[in-house]
Parts: structure tokens; C-alpha cells; sequence
């Protein structure tokens, strides 16, 4: 292989008019020859490397500041290898994996051993790195050669990807229990009327046949509650611009909620003046009708639940239901807008609930750019409170 590296021709006459001067001062020529000969070969063999410049599109020549300015606003990390020690790392890379990476071997920096292994590799190529940034990251790395010197290293994210995988996943394995369990039911319970026929006696017929219902109900309910969900997830990134006034909204949702024996225990406060927000007023009613019924089954059945309505500082529309039950501990506060989370499984479903009322609320939430919060005290009752934005123009013509 041809040797590119520069000659050192300022070291050498250096050392060649240094050896004359020591000639000239009467040293013996011997030692003046083996001092340079010492200096030469010394300045020949600690050469610096030429910068070799990345070669791309046919000949045209990126020098690394350049390279810098071509990916540094990437959102993809990218990082330039000069072999195996990085040059150039743009701000995705720096803010994956530290702005300290500049100037290190890729194999300290990255210290992963998949990484490691495909940075050894003669050829380039990709691979799939989990828990190089976190525990649960998953990253796609590509290793290509730009020539004999440079490599390229790309870094695709696949987290939020494998977290909305393993989200559906969970998903439908916690949709196909729920539907498993009445459908279950339901054909155990027909099962045995077809199969008893006419020796199954009256009463028990009777009773059976009310199981079977209430099974039904229930899943339909619970079908209904799904396909609700998918329709507001649906359109979650679409706000709604029909105009409405909050408080006569709510009233009439709440008084339309849960059992007809139970509605004589909501009370609704409304507020002083109208609160025009812009909404969905099917998904809205199905809010407030959802939390309200998620009192009555919850709260202590003697005691009331409040609908509260009033403005905070004219931008925004509180509402608030609140109720005087056992109350939920802390622990379980953070996840009750998960899908399907219960905290009593056996009391939920007893109650005839799906799992999905809190889930439903929060995207609704969600889409009409609100805020929810839920605070609840053991053995006083739980609040949730849902803030909503006011239309700006209050002379605006609401429904």
C-alpha cells in the first residue's frame, strides 16, 4: 500500500542544521551523524495520519465539518467513525447518548456488546440493540463504510414502537377475557337448559334464563364501551368546533345518569353564568353520564353526589363530581385510566362495570385539550375533576 502520509520536511532541516552546527562546534562527526540520523528517523516514524477527507456522489469530497453541518440537525442519531473513534455525533446522538461520546472508541461509548460486535464487523451492516439508551429502549443500529477510513452509524428508535405493540398486544388479551367471561356464561348456563330440556323445573329455568340476560347485558355493554373507545381514539387529533354551553349540558347528563331508583342522589350545582366551550356533545354527555354513574355505584349509596360547575378566571370550565364513598387508595390513583384497570375486579364487575368508563373519559378529555385529575381520601369519598378551555369570544351563540 502506497504511504499518503506527508513527509516531515521542516523536522528534517531542523535536524540536518543542527547537525551542521554541531559539526562547526568540533563534535565528533560520528555522533553528529547518528543524532540526526536519531532525529530523522524519529520525525518519519511519528508522522501525523492525513486527513482523509469522506468521498461520496462520484468523487465529490465532504470534509468532517461539513458532514457535521449535513446530519447535525437530523432527527435520526447519526454518528461518522474515524474507524472505530467518533468525529462527528449531530444533537439527536448527542442528546441520545451524551455529548462526552465526541472523541471516543464507539465500542466504550456505545459499550453494548451487539454494538460492540457489529462495529468489529469488516462490512458494515445493522443490527438490534435492547437497552442501549434504557433498560427497555430497542434501537436499530446501521453501520456503513463511507471508504477505507469512515463509517457512518445510524441509530433508528424502535421503543415507542414496540411499546404500542406490546400495548395492543395487552389489549386484546384483556378485551378477549373480558369477552370470555360471559360468553362463558351465557353457553354454560344455555348448555344446560338444552341439555336438562324439559326436567329442568320452572324455577330454575327462570333463574337460569335472568343469568343469561344479565350475561348479555353486560357484554353488550362491554361491546359498546370498546367500540365507543376506538371511535374517540379515532378521532382524538380532530377538535371538535360545535359551540356549547357547559352548564346545560351537564345538568341534562347527570340527570339522565345511572339507575332511575339512584338519580334522586346526584345534586347539581351549576355555575353563575354560561361556560361556552367547544365540543362534542354526544361524547361530552357520555363523560359526564360516566362519571356520574361511576359515583352512584362506588359511593356510599346513602349519601349524595355533587356535579359541580363554575369558571376559573374566565378560561376555563371546571367541572367537578365528587362523592362520599370508601375512597381509593393512593396506590391505585395513578392507573385508573388505564383500560381495564380495577381496583376491586370482583366489586366492579358485580356493579356491572367494564373496566373502560375512566379510559373513555380521558380521551375524551384528551380531545377537547382538557386537563383531568383525581384525588380521592380513604374513607371520604373520591373527586374527579375535569377542566375544559372557554371559547374566548363570550358573545358567541352556544346550543
Amino acid at each position: 500500500m502506497n504511504d499518503k502520509r506527508p513527509t516531515p520536511w521542516p523536522g528534517i532541516a531542523l535536524a540536518v542544521a543542527s547537525g551542521l552546527f554541531m559539526l562547526i562546534a568540533r563534535v565528533d562527526p560520528w555522533l553528529v551523524l547518528a543524532v540526526a540520523s536519531l532525529w530523522i528517523g524519529s520525525l518519519w516514524i511519528t508522522r501525523p495520519e492525513p486527513v482523509i477527507r469522506p468521498v461520496i456522489n462520484d468523487g465529490v469530497q465532504l470534509s468532517r465539518d461539513s458532514m457535521r453541518d449535513l446530519v447535525e440537525h437530523s432527527g435520526t442519531p447519526e454518528l461518522l467513525l474515524d474507524r472505530n473513534r467518533i468525529v462527528v455525533a449531530n444533537l439527536a446522538a448527542r442528546e441520545a447518548l451524551g455529548a462526552h461520546i465526541i472523541g471516543q472508541d464507539a465500542r466504550v461509548a456505545l459499550r453494548h456488546p451487539a454494538a460492540v460486535e457489529l462495529l468489529d464487523r469488516t462490512d458494515g451492516g445493522s443490527a438490534t440493540i435492547q437497552g442501549l439508551t434504557s433498560a427497555r429502549s430497542i434501537w436499530h443500529m446501521t453501520r456503513q463504510p463511507i471508504n477505507e477510513r469512515y463509517w457512518m452509524v445510524e441509530l433508528i428508535n424502535r421503543t415507542a414502537e414496540a411499546d404500542i405493540s406490546r400495548a395492543h398486544t395487552d389489549f386484546v388479551a384483556n378485551a378477549s377475557h373480558e369477552l370470555r367471561t360471559p360468553l362463558a356464561s351465557i353457553i354454560g348456563y344455555v348448555e344446560t337448559l338444552v341439555d336438562e330440556g324439559d326436567e329442568v323445573d320452572p324455577e330454575t329455568n327462570a333463574r337460569f334464563l335472568k343469568t343469561v340476560l344479565k350475561e348479555a347485558r353486560r357484554l353488550q355493554v362491554l361491546v359498546d364501551d370498546l367500540m365507543s373507545l376506538s371511535r374517540i381514539e379515532a378521532e382524538k387529533h380532530d377538535q371538535p368546533s360545535e359551540r356549547l354551553d357547559l352548564n346545560s349540558l351537564v345538568a341534562q347528563a347527570a340527570s339522565d345518569a345511572g339507575k332511575p331508583e339512584d338519580r334522586a342522589r346526584v345534586v347539581v350545582e351549576k355555575a353563575d353564568q354560561l361556560l361556552p366551550i367547544r365540543g362534542d356533545r354526544q361524547q361530552l354527555e357520555q363523560l359526564v353520564r360516566n362519571l356520574v354513574d361511576n359515583a352512584l355505584k362506588y359511593g356510599d349509596p346513602a349519601e349524595k353526589v355533587t356535579v359541580t360547575l363554575s369558571s376559573l378566571d374566565g378560561k376555563l370550565a371546571e367541572l367537578k363530581v365528587a362523592d362520599r364513598g370508601e375512597g381509593i387508595p393512593a396506590e391505585h390513583l395513578p392507573h385508573l385510566t388505564r383500560r381495564f384497570y380495577r381496583t376491586d375486579p370482583g366489586r366492579s364487575r358485580a356493579a356491572g362495570g367494564t373496566g373502560l368508563g375512566l379510559a373513555i373519559v380521558k380521551h375524551i378529555v384528551e380531545r377537547h385539550r382538557g386537563r383531568l385529575d383525581i384525588t380521592s381520601r380513604q374513607g371520604q369519598g373520591t373527586t374527579i375533576t375535569v377542566r375544559l378551555p372557554l371559547l374566548a369570544e363570550q358573545g358567541e351563540e352556544v346550543s
